[in-house]
This record gives structure tokens, C-alpha cells and sequence, in this order.
């Protein structure tokens, strides 16, 4: 699981750097997905591959399951708010756990602040969860926070 995510953070990184409108902001660091269900915890990298594309990859852990997920996101500025931006997303996110792999679609709303000058970047997204399957299932109830260092 741990060569999946760093092929995913090399992947992001590699198609980044060759993009012709990359702004170079790659950022590390921790997610926590909570609310209805078991809370997940885990490393995330995010890339702005151009002003406003971003990439995004998470593998989390949490109850009995490991979750792998990669994400794109749209993000602009808010006006007259320093650091702040919205932005909507979407992707797929794949559960592993109780001998069982499980698909799920999972989009995105939420804000992000780049604190001033230091290299620290926050966010607060709403990001339900549409498993597809058996017995298909949506999860309205599920938030996220990151917390993440930019190099």
C-alpha cells in the first residue's frame, strides 16, 4: 500500500513539473476524514498542476480499512479574503479491508488558506461518499480537514 501512495506522490509530482502552466506549489502532509462512520487518518499530497487544477492523493486508515483515493480539484481565489480559495472536486477512492476491495465516488466542496507567509496550508471540504457496488450506498455525512506543509 505504501508503493501505491509513492507512486501516486511521484506520478503528481513528475506530470506537474512538465505541465507548461504549473504553478510549482506542491504541498504534504495529513488528512482526517470524519463524520458519520469510522474517522480516517493519513498522509496526503496535493499539486497545483496549473492556477487553478489541482491533483490530490490520500491513503487512509481508520476502523478495520485502509482507503486510497486521488482526486482532482478546481480552486480559485475568494476576493478581498488573502490566502483563501474555494474549490470543488471529484475522484475515485478505493477501500481495502475484511478481505474485500470497495469503489467509491467521492466529490468535493471546501475551502483552503495558505497562512500568509509561512509554508502551511489548511482546508475544510464536505466530501460525501457514493460507494458503487452491491447494495449501493451514499454517505452525506463525511468532512475533511488537511493540514499540510508547501515546498
Amino acid at each position: 500500500m505504501k508503493k501505491v501512495f509513492l507512486l501516486l506522490a511521484v506520478g503528481f509530482l513528475y506530470f506537474g513539473n512538465v505541465a507548461k502552466a504549473q504553478t510549482g506549489a506542491t504541498s504534504a502532509g495529513l488528512t482526517v476524514d470524519f463524520g458519520d462512520g469510522s474517522t480516517l487518518v493519513g498522509p496526503a499530497i496535493r499539486h497545483n498542476f496549473t492556477r487553478n487544477g489541482i491533483g490530490q492523493a490520500e491513503l487512509t486508515f481508520g476502523g478495520d480499512q485502509t482507503f486510497l483515493g486521488a482526486y482532482y480539484q478546481y480552486q480559485d481565489k475568494i476576493r478581498n479574503a488573502a490566502g483563501l480559495n474555494w474549490y470543488l472536486g471529484i475522484g475515485p477512492q478505493l477501500g481495502f479491508g475484511s478481505g474485500s476491495t470497495d469503489f467509491y465516488i467521492r466529490p468535493m466542496a471546501g475551502l483552503d488558506y495558505k497562512l500568509g507567509s509561512a509554508p502551511i496550508d489548511l482546508s475544510f471540504d464536505w466530501r460525501p461518499a457514493f460507494y458503487v457496488g452491491d447494495n449501493s450506498d451514499f454517505n452525506a455525512a463525511r468532512f475533511g480537514l488537511g493540514f499540510r506543509f508547501i515546498f
